[in-house]
């Protein structure tokens, strides 16, 4: 997927994918997530994805709505935090640890 978002070009093809992230419901279920982190070469972090109606990803439908794809741009601390709250956290001190600290 590639899309270009206030004059930056974003593409699953040339960036580096961080993680993964898919729900396991099936892609009929309206919460159908599926997602993946990438970094571009210049350090910039995104979501490529795409989910069901229930989802951020959801789309107007007429009346209702679909589902969808689409990028979302995160910051670094952004992405930091989606690594946490949906991977096991192993890229977290490849990709992070200029920004994590030790308890």
């Amino acid at each position: 997927m590639r899309r270009t978002i206030n004059g930056k070009v974003y593409n699953t093809e040339t960036a580096t994918e961080i993680d993964r992230y898919y729900n396991n419901l099936g892609h009929r279920d309206f919460r159908n997530l599926d997602e993946s982190l990438f970094v571009t070469k210049k350090g910039d972090h995104f979501l490529s994805g795409f989910g069901g109606p229930m989802t951020k990803y959801s789309e107007p439908c007429g009346d209702m709505t679909g589902g969808g794809e689409g990028i979302i741009v995160l910051s670094k601390r952004e992405a930091l935090a989606w690594l946490e709250e949906y991977t096991n956290g192993d890229a977290i001190e490849t990709y992070f640890a200029d920004i994590i600290e030790e308890a």
